[in-house]
């Protein structure tokens, strides 16, 4: 069984108020490309097709585009779920008639999880679908008051499933989650990946999945694999923030064989423009040669810059942001006015908060208040479909 493992497309995706559907057509094409040259026997999508619960015109013709040229004209199945930017009831219209063609999205969990079941000459191979919930659904659909955080929700889905597993099939896992050794914080995250829960509460732990023979994840932007190599975050196909800026692209190609042992091939996807920090003075910046990447500018003068933008633009047109290095904010040296600015970009909501309170009022936020803010924070993703 050969099947090619992908996640976080993210289209209709917005970085610094540029649309990035035209490099996404592009870097798909490719992945397009591979599905015609080598075969496979599946697609998988590990989650957030979409960068948003309403996405785009542009983003619902573009993934249209894709699923008919891979399932209709190149006739291999797509198996899909929603992630935490997706909208689960968008996703899950149709379902039961496009399965027939090959195409199996699962946006809703649902309590009864019956897997996609494809066949191979050693026999079948189980893929179960599961689609992002938050503990609170999970806990409604499983009926199991229990389950309060996304490690208790991951590993009541994991033991439903595991009960009417066939023993003599070979086992796939799809799921959209942040999975990390023993569930506690990793730093193999990205500013372009969302959170899915506020307070540090969205780890599960990677044990979950050891019943499965190769276990398919989205949500984390980086391409690595968790405590074993056969629990895998395939990554974006595309950088998505500068954060990324060092991430190698692509998709993974796993074959699994008769015994289910599998192996994992990753394939590198080339941008049509790259995502990169430039730190130069404005001069040297006028002497480089035009370049349509996305960068991210740093100036290194000393004085103001007149129109740094424009300036910038005429040499790199996709520049997304221009910044002038400062030597020195209220007593605080360059390096550590950068890592504060950094600290309250990445700063968890919560703690963004406090913050704001105590310089505006002068006083520490309660931890009633604090509690407040992050509930109805949480509601606000919840009614966004994940958006932060």
């Amino acid at each position: 069984m050969k099947f090619i493992h992908t996640a976080d497309w993210h289209l209709g995706k917005l970085v610094q108020g540029v649309y990035m559907t035209e490099d996404q057509r592009y870097v798909l094409q490719q992945l397009v490309e591979t599905v015609e040259r080598e075969r496979p026997d599946a697609v998988v999508v590990a989650g957030d097709l979409y960068d948003r619960a309403i996405p785009p015109t542009e983003a619902v013709e573009l993934l249209d585009e894709l699923f008919r040229k891979i399932v209709m004209e190149l006739n291999t199945p797509i198996l899909a779920i929603s992630g935490n930017h997706d909208s689960p009831d968008r996703l899950s219209f149709g379902t039961s008639i496009m399965e027939a063609r090959g195409l199996h999205l699962s946006g809703q969990l649902k309590a009864a999880m019956k897997p996609v079941v494809l066949r191979d000459e050693y026999g079948e191979v189980h893929f179960h679908l599961v689609p992002y919930a938050d503990p609170a659904q999970v806990r409604y659909i499983l009926e199991d008051e229990a389950i309060r955080t996304h490690d208790d929700a991951m590993k009541a889905i994991v033991e439903r499933i595991a009960a009417s597993m066939d023993s003599a099939a070979r086992h796939v896992f799809v799921g959209h989650a942040f999975v990390t050794p023993g569930a506690r914080p990793e730093e193999n995250t990205s500013q372009s990946e969302r959170p899915l829960s506020i307070g540090g509460a969205d780890y599960v732990h990677s044990e979950y999945f050891k019943t499965f023979r190769y276990t398919a994840l989205g949500h984390l932007h980086q391409a690595h694999h968790v405590s074993d190599e056969t629990i895998r975050y395939s990554g974006s196909p595309l950088k998505y923030s500068i954060s990324e800026e060092t991430h190698r692209k692509g998709f993974l190609i796993v074959e699994m064989d008769g015994e289910g042992m599998v192996t994992v091939d990753k394939r590198e996807l080339k941008p049509l423009r790259d995502m990169r920090r430039v730190v130069a003075p404005i001069e040297e910046i006028e002497q480089h040669v035009v370049c349509e990447d996305y960068v991210f500018v740093t100036l290194l003068n000393d004085n103001p810059v007149l129109f740094p933008m424009e300036k910038v633009r005429a040499v790199y047109p996709n520049a997304l942001h221009v910044e002038r290095k400062v030597t020195a904010v209220f007593g605080i040296g360059s390096d550590g006015a950068a890592e504060e600015n950094v600290a309250r970009r990445e700063a968890d909501p919560v703690a963004l908060f406090a913050a704001f309170y105590q310089e505006v009022k002068g006083i520490p936020l309660t931890d009633d208040k604090r509690k407040l803010f992050a509930e109805t924070y949480s509601d606000v993703l919840r009614e966004e479909g994940g958006a932060v």
